[in-house]
């Protein structure tokens, strides 16, 4: 299994330095080993291999069962490291399964948006918060730009255009006692998507477009450890 993830990704490098101009940043911030929530705007069902080529981390994420139709998809799918979910549907078993990820020091991706967004992020989840509340493990923020115009999963093949991927420096949420509300979730998953807005073009920060990115964004990058707790730019 893992030498099904390692040949995609090689072959993905390979595609992507032919026919694309692609640039990552910030590869320097990932921590090496340990239980690690990497955030990301989604634009393309290209993002998840994008990531896994750009990121030097083994990782999973969760896959619409829609994108992997037959025995043969389905099977590399998992081998690949993805876990089948219906849109919409077993959102607890799927959160379990990112547990259990992290638990064993494992490096999961997840695409809070929810579906894919061309252009500017929409408004996030806040599944990504509680699954950092319950997890206590760090997020590492990436932006994403340029796989808009890659429409289908068929363009692995053939990536093309301008890509760039900048990491940002992980975080942690702060702990909360008891049964976090509502609005503590959405206060929590506001703070974590604005740690990806600072990393990519205003055009693309949709309803996360803040104030001084790059004040924002100097700090986010200013050290290659864990910060912890707060809003970003407090």
């Amino acid at each position: 299994m893992e030498f099904i993830y390692h040949a995609a990704n090689y072959i993905q490098s390979l595609t992507l330095r032919a026919f694309a101009d692609w640039h990552v940043s910030g590869r320097e911030h990932v921590l090496p080993m340990g239980p690690l929530i990497i955030v990301a705007n989604h634009q393309s069902n290209f993002d998840p291999t994008l990531l896994a080529t750009s990121i030097p981390r083994r990782m999973r994420f969760l896959a619409d069962r829609g994108t992997s139709r037959g025995p043969a998809a389905s099977w590399f799918y998992r081998a690949y490291g993805a876990f089948h979910v219906d849109t919409g549907v077993n959102e607890i078993g799927a959160c379990r399964w990112l547990l259990r990820q992290l638990q064993r020091g494992q490096a999961v991706v997840v695409f809070p948006e929810g579906t894919r967004t061309a252009g500017g992020m929409r408004k996030a989840r806040p599944g990504v918060a509680r699954l950092a509340l319950m997890s206590q493990a760090p997020l590492l923020p990436v932006g994403i730009t340029g796989t808009e115009r890659l429409g289908t999963w068929l363009r692995v093949f053939n990536p093309t255009g301008e890509i760039r991927v900048n990491i940002g420096t992980a975080f942690s949420v702060p702990s909360i006692d008891g049964r976090p509300s509502k609005a503590v979730l959405d206060s929590l998953t506001d703070m974590i998507m604005q740690r990806v807005a600072v990393l990519l073009p205003v055009c693309y920060q949709g309803v996360y477009g803040i104030k001084g990115p790059v004040a924002i964004g100097a700090k986010a990058r200013s050290s290659p450890g864990v910060e912890t707790g707060g809003s970003p730019g407090t």
